[in-house]
């Protein structure tokens, strides 16, 4: 009864387009803005850094690289499974930018780091105008396995450091820490908070206006989009491109705002793979599904892992983690059979009847 559009009148197409055209859904992402920036932190206040650095900064990043996997995947129909490739190139332009601009605004490292990727992203996305599909994937694969090997072989990347890690130097933005060891949790969670409301608000109104429609024909089907004049291949590099910029800057982010210091196992193919569970269990085609999909995958292993001393159960390390794999195999074949849009659908499908209630049809 409080989900209606009664007495919400639409008098012109800009306002029927809107972002939100229903007034609960702004005041909802509201509340949670204000429950992210303000509530989280001071509940948190006093308490172990656990909640920051084991669920609300991964949950943040990969939600960050699942939105940047969705614009490729989900609205322009190209399947990618090298977004762990993309995200190694964000975190080591960023890294080889602190390293030789020690001066450099960090916000303005994240972004620089972020268009490296999506340059990386064009090269890759070359091949996306004569194929397509399982085929596709196989090429960006290949991308994953030559950019890791690239940054293995090549000391450049990481300075020539002899365990071949690159680690997060202290940067300081409006006089307060955000990154290296002595960062407190809560300061880079509120800068991870913040890079990821705004792009995330940057894709949603990107995919509403005429590149999002461009993409969503190519991917219905590309034919007929060229014939109606869409150029597949400039739509397509621009989705690689965007796409490849959010994932690079969410590589910035997991290293230097999450793990401090990484070397290329952290970006490797599971990384790829986990991300792109994200997106088919929260929804493709779905900025909101990233969000779900990554809190899926982000607190399902803490579940797990935590639950049966809740409960009283003595389990093994190893035991836990093929529960874990049995379980998100288990999920992803029922969200494929039973709801292949995923979270985002499911969401959908109970605000349509929040708005129709008590009426059944």
């Amino acid at each position: 009864m409080f989900y209606r559009e009664a007495g919400q009148f639409k008098t012109s197409y800009t306002s029927d387009q809107a972002i939100f055209p229903i007034r609960q859904d702004l005041w909802f992402i509201a509340l949670v803005l204000i429950f992210a920036y303000v509530a989280v932190p001071l509940l948190m206040q006093g308490a172990d850094d656990y909640m920051y650095q084991a669920v609300l900064i991964p949950f943040l990043i990969l939600s960050l690289a699942a939105i940047g996997l969705n614009i490729l995947t989900g609205y322009a129909g190209l399947l990618s499974l090298g977004t762990g490739a993309f995200m190694a190139v964000g975190a080591y332009a960023t890294y080889k930018i602190t390293t030789a601009f020690p001066g450099l605004d960090i916000i303005v490292v994240f972004i620089l780091a972020g268009m490296v990727t999506a340059g990386v992203g064009i090269v890759f996305g070359l091949p996306s105008l004569r194929i397509k599909g399982f085929y596709l994937a196989v090429a960006t694969l290949a991308a994953q396995f030559f950019i890791l090997w690239l940054f293995n072989k090549v000391p450049w990347f990481y300075n020539y450091f002899p365990s071949g890690t690159i680690t997060a130097p202290p940067r300081e933005l409006l006089g307060v820490l955000i990154t290296g060891p002595e960062a407190s949790a809560q300061a880079r969670y509120l800068m991870v908070l913040s890079f990821v409301a705004v792009l995330a608000l940057l894709a949603k109104n990107l995919i509403r206006g005429r590149i999002g429609r461009q993409w969503m024909a190519i991917r219905d089907m590309d034919i007929a989009a060229e014939i109606i004049g869409i150029r597949l291949l400039p739509n397509k590099l621009l989705a690689f491109a965007i796409s490849s910029f959010y994932c690079g800057v969410a590589g910035a982010l997991y290293v230097f705002c999450y793990l401090g210091s990484a070397e290329t196992e952290a970006f490797d193919i599971f990384l790829s793979f986990n991300i792109l569970f994200m997106i088919i269990i929260g929804g493709l085609g779905s900025i909101l599904g990233s969000f779900l999909g990554a809190a899926f995958i982000t607190l399902l292993p803490v579940l797990l892992t935590n639950a049966p001393q809740f409960l009283g159960f003595a389990m093994r390390a190893d035991m836990q983690k093929h529960i874990e794999f049995m379980v998100f195999g288990a999920l992803i074949i029922l969200f494929l059979i039973a709801e292949p849009r995923g979270l985002a659908r499911l969401w959908q499908i109970a605000k349509e009847k929040l708005r129709r209630w008590p009426f059944p049809y």
